[in-house]
């Protein structure tokens, strides 16, 4: 018996994600009439973390919908920003240190993995905290234990921050979290932290915060002009 043939036509977005031959309007494809329209998304090349709408001949189904002959399906992409059941809270694989390094000194809660502790145990911990996973790795995101995910689309650290930011609208809060360890700072004496600074630093900085978690001490020292940077123009523009 022949199999099912539908069209089906993916936004403009999500086009990276496809075979060469697949990125056009439309494409013809046949399925096995047993699986999801979720599944056939997917082993196209397209992670549902990134999918929004799911339409079949114009109406809206779910991901589970099983696609039949001479059905017209469109894929949407997520819209921003994107709703989540809860905070705005993250974690990123060993990939994206900068971008976790980034997102803290804006204030925003980013557990991140700086070793590769495997597919299973990031989306195990996605589930447990409730944490929106980070990753350029499009197997990790179909993983179904994921509380949720998003394809990180860019190389470089400023362009992947513009795209959570956008994306998640999390509230900013900068200076507020460690950027070793993502713990939460608080405002301390020289005093307190005197023997833990060199004797430039003692000398030249009078202000500091520690980490309430793994103890760093932060100051406003040689990068702090560049750092700052970073915070006015995301202040600017998702505040």
């Amino acid at each position: 018996m022949e199999k099912p043939q539908i069209t089906i036509g993916f936004a403009a977005d999500l086009q990276v994600f496809l075979a060469a031959a697949q990125r056009r309007e439309q494409s013809v494809v046949r399925v096995d009439g047993v699986s999801t329209l979720g599944h056939v998304v997917e082993s196209l090349g397209v992670p549902l973390t990134e999918v929004g709408e799911l339409l079949v001949d114009d109406r809206p189904v779910r991901p589970g919908h099983i696609p039949a002959q001479g059905e017209r399906v469109a894929v949407r992409g997520v819209e921003r920003p994107q709703r989540l059941p809860g905070p705005a809270r993250f974690l990123l694989d060993v990939h994206l240190g900068t971008l976790a390094r980034r997102l803290r000194l804006l204030g925003v809660d980013a557990a991140y993995e700086n070793l590769d502790i495997g597919d299973a145990a990031l989306a195990t911990r996605s589930a447990a905290e409730q944490r929106v996973m980070l990753s350029r790795d499009r197997g990790l995101l179909r993983r179904r234990e994921l509380w949720a995910g998003a394809y990180i689309y860019s190389h470089r650290p400023a362009e992947q921050l513009r795209d959570v930011l956008s994306r998640f609208t999390p509230a900013l809060a900068p200076w507020t979290r460690c950027t070793a360890c993502n713990g939460l700072l608080e405002q301390t004496a020289k005093a307190a932290v005197q023997e833990r600074l060199a004797h430039g630093t003692e000398r030249n900085y009078d202000a500091f915060a520690q980490c309430t978690d793994c103890g760093q001490v932060y100051w406003r020292g040689a990068h702090h002009a560049r750092l700052d940077a970073i915070v006015e123009e995301a202040l600017r523009e998702y505040a």
